[in-house]
């Protein structure tokens, strides 16, 4: 009996330890996390609980400056961190990652799509508001985002369009 009480005891202690664990997180039991801020048409944060937050860098896309500290705002860098704005605002998204889950500046790597299914790295290809930047080992869309981009270039949509 006492053996029993025991594995009871321990049991509850445990459930209690994760479910107090769990509940400073922000993430959705779905797997959503709500958007923070925005820096530009490729980053932004995300609430994961954390005082800070999570900044995002979309995997595979690359979007005009707007921010840059080193450089000016590039031809429809505007219009792209405007769309980003325009399709996050006030949504959740859930995060798929990759091999390499930060880059060289601490930003967490990311494929991001909303409730949905919208998946948003693809959307700024397919509607010309960036182009593919892939750089390995984060390869798992790559072949899928060179197609968005062609029909994207072919179609004059966004950066593309015939006054670029």
């Amino acid at each position: 009996m006492m053996k029993t009480s025991g594995i009871k005891y321990f049991g509850i202690v445990f459930t209690l330890l994760i479910l107090s664990c769990n509940s400073n997180n922000k993430e959705g039991s779905d797997g959503y996390m709500p958007i923070k801020k925005f820096v530009d048409g490729d980053t932004f944060w995300v609430d994961d609980g954390s005082e800070k937050g999570l900044k995002i860098r979309l995997i595979g896309v690359n979007t005009p400056e707007t921010v840059h500290p080193q450089k000016p705002v590039e031809f429809y860098g505007i219009e792209a961190s405007n769309y980003i704005k325009e399709i996050l605002n006030g949504k959740k998204v859930r995060l798929e990652f990759d091999v390499a889950e930060k880059d060289r500046y601490g930003r967490t790597l990311a494929y991001v799509f909303l409730k949905d299914g919208t998946f948003i790295n693809a959307e700024l290809l397919k509607n010309g508001y960036g182009s593919v930047m892939t750089i390995p080992p984060n390869v798992k869309y790559a072949e899928y985002f060179v197609e968005l981009e062609r029909e994207a270039r072919e179609n004059n949509r966004g950066l593309w369009t015939e006054n670029y």
